[in-house]
Order: C-alpha cells, then structure tokens, then sequence
C-alpha cells in the first residue's frame, strides 16, 4: 500500500488543491518500509488526484478537500482521509496500523459558493482562499 500524504514543513497540509508536496509512504503489513517527499511541480486541484495515481497512491491523507476533489480521487480509486491535522509521519503511521482518526465529511467547499472570493475569516483561516 502507498499512502500519500499532502506536506509541507513535517505537517500535513490543510487545503488539498495548493499542495506544492506530498509525503509518500510504502507500507507492507502495517509497518512503513519506505517514505519520501514528491513536488507536485505545479499541479493543482483536479490535476493532483491524476498526479497521486501516477505515483501508485492508494490513500490520501489530507485536511481540507473540495468535493471535486473528492469525486476525481473516487474516479482514481484513491481511498481518501480527510479532516486530518498534525505531523505527517504520525498520521501515516496510524494509518498504516488502522488507528488513524479522520473526518468522512471533511470538506473544504464553502468556497466554491463565492469564487475564492467571499471575505469570510473561515476562507482565509482554512485556506481555502483562490479555487
């Protein structure tokens, strides 16, 4: 299994379609046996669930994530965990044991309402800001 990990900085990145990185872990039988970092090198949003593919994901760990998002992960067979904050390597690793806590409806689309554009502090505070 390659879990994929949105990273920035040793933590899990909260918007989903602006990661610059992912965090790639392998697992076999519950133990990580390898892990490494991966530019996206410009890909955004819908982009980046073609990206994870290309790089064998089978599972995303993320904060915030739009429901187009979603669907295009769904589409590319990537079991998505959402809702997640804190250090990368620690979420990876309870993962990989069945212990991860995640949000199923974790969803970072109040923005799509308003074009990025709303001036809401919730926008800027989730940075969500420019879908």
């Amino acid at each position: 299994m390659r879990i994929a990990v949105t990273y920035d900085n040793g933590e899990i990145f909260q918007h989903f379609g602006k990661t610059a990185q992912f965090k790639l872990f392998d697992v076999e039988n519950g133990v990580i046996t390898g892990k490494y970092v991966v530019d996206t090198n410009g890909s955004g949003h819908g982009a980046l669930a073609g990206f994870l593919k290309s790089v064998n994901a089978d599972a995303l760990i993320c904060g915030g994530i739009g429901s187009g998002a979603q669907m295009a992960l769904a589409d590319a067979g990537i079991k998505l965990y959402a809702g997640v904050q804190g250090s990368a390597d620690d979420a990876a690793a309870a993962l990989a044991t069945g212990s991860l806590v995640y949000d199923p409806d974790a969803q970072c689309d109040h923005h799509e309402h308003h074009d990025g554009d709303c001036g809401h502090d919730h926008c800027e505070e989730h940075g969500c800001l420019g879908n």
